[in-house]
């Protein structure tokens, strides 16, 4: 893992640890692609704030031309960030092939700004960030709010805040970056206006335009409230000792007591157990994580070291499903499949949280096997279909072909290094192959098994 230090840049002068001059102080802090999560921490640059000055802000695009492959210019300010390294859809940038362009923020009023925080995250790249930010009051009788590239800003009514620039000389860049611009005397100063002159992060290729997931600006009323939020309001430490699991129940305080008595025990007890069924050559799994339950769409879904639930469908299913939904975010964590997610088959990915999840952790519940299977209206044996079908194909491997597959599948992915030649190599059988095969064993069963049985 390599982690860059946290720099303190003035102007355009690296410095180290102490200023050339006065005035506004640039702090970069960055985490490398091994050690990115989707909570954005740093050590030396804040987490991206929930509610800033910036949320209720105007966003304009005044040069250049947005990608049409990514998020809008909310995805700037709406306190919401990407799952992954590579999710074009939660980031904005500009388009393909294109130098960047500019960027004017309306605060709404004249405001102390007492920092500016910008952050991006990517592979490869598109992680580093470039760019000028120029700032205005408005008042001036020459300035121009939406000056074009042509147009010096510091010609109209604009003052140069900070030159960023955290492109690597040797290194291509990929990881998560964060930009802290703040004046050790006080505030920056006051302004309506920001106006972000943006560069490509490099220009090799069409694809150099930074993924920027977030623009944070703080004034003094709200900079205590944009400290980041603790990972939970309780947490357990798992059954090795090893890691530490953060519940956050603030909103669903109707969860707390179940949270804590029924989930976390679970939560804690099974985490190595999963680290010693997903374990790889040099693996060392996380040494926290959180788990946060709130109202939301969906059922759950897990960034990084984040697992967010819906507290809602939890409150549902909890007598039935809720813990074991759970533990196959769990299972998301330990995998941790980090910026080769996108390359690897979702199918599979899936397939085996279920698998640990239902053969594993509550068999017994008979959630993904025959029993199952025969209480379904209509059942199509689809090797690929994910979740619990998939979950059940990779018990059928297991116990007839290698008893270490799912091991070492999961391994190859966490490595980056999943190919479908992999079945074979493992079985003796393609995965066609072997999908043909469970499916007719399957489909004796049903043919055999009577509707009412059911398991022990």
């Amino acid at each position: 893992m390599k982690n860059y230090a946290s720099l303190i840049i003035t102007g355009s002068f690296l410095l180290a640890g102490f200023a050339l001059q006065a005035g506004p102080k640039v702090t970069v802090d960055y985490n490398g692609n091994d050690a990115a999560t989707s909570e954005f921490n740093f050590k030396s640059v804040p987490s991206p704030a929930a509610n800033d000055a910036a949320t209720a802000a105007k966003f304009t695009v005044v040069d250049g031309t947005a990608d049409g492959n990514g998020g809008g210019l909310e995805k700037l300010h709406d306190g919401k960030l990407p799952d992954n390294s590579d999710d074009p859809a939660e980031n904005f940038f500009f388009r393909a092939g294109t130098d960047g362009g500019r960027v004017q923020v309306d605060l709404g009023q004249v405001t102390g700004v007492k920092q500016v925080n910008t952050y991006s995250w990517h592979p490869g790249t598109r992680g580093p960030q470039s760019y000028k930010l120029y700032a205005s009051d408005g008042t001036q009788e020459n300035f121009n709010a939406t000056p074009k590239r042509e147009i010096a800003p510091d010609q109209c009514g604009w003052k140069l805040i900070a030159t960023v620039n955290t492109k690597p000389k040797t290194e291509e860049g990929g990881g998560q970056y964060g930009v802290s611009i703040s004046d050790p005397d006080g505030d920056l100063g006051k302004f309506r206006y920001l106006l972000f002159d943006i560069a490509a992060a490099e220009r090799d290729d069409a694809f150099g335009n930074t993924f920027y997931s977030e623009i944070d600006v703080l004034d003094a009323t709200t900079h205590a409230a944009a400290s980041p939020v603790p990972a939970g309001d309780f947490s357990i430490t798992t059954a090795d000792g090893k890691c530490t699991i953060g519940i956050n129940t603030a909103l669903a305080s109707g969860l707390k007591d179940w949270a804590e008595l029924k989930l976390a025990p679970v939560l804690a007890d099974w985490y190595p157990k999963i680290v010693t069924i997903l374990s790889s050559e040099g693996y060392v799994p996380p040494t926290h994580f959180s788990v946060t339950l709130k109202p939301m769409d969906g059922v759950a879904f897990t960034a990084g070291r984040r697992v967010v639930a819906n507290s809602a469908w939890l409150e549902k299913e909890i007598t039935r499903e809720a813990i074991g939904s759970l533990v196959h975010e769990e299972v998301h964590v330990v995998q941790q499949l980090g910026g080769n997610a996108v390359h690897n088959p979702g199918w599979l990915v899936e397939g085996t949280a279920d698998y640990v999840r239902w053969f594993k952790y509550e068999p017994k519940s008979h959630g993904a096997d025959l029993v199952w299977i025969k209480h379904l209206r209509h059942f199509t044996a689809r090797y690929n279909d994910s979740y619990r079908v998939t979950a059940n194909f990779l018990n059928w491997v297991t116990e007839k072909y290698d008893a270490n597959l799912v091991t070492q599948m999961n391994a190859a992915m966490r490595a980056g290094k999943y190919d479908d030649g992999l079945w074979k190599q493992f079985t003796g059988r393609t995965a066609p192959e072997l999908g043909e095969e469970w499916k007719k064993e399957i489909e004796t069963q049903l043919a055999t098994t009577p509707a009412s049985a059911k398991g022990n």
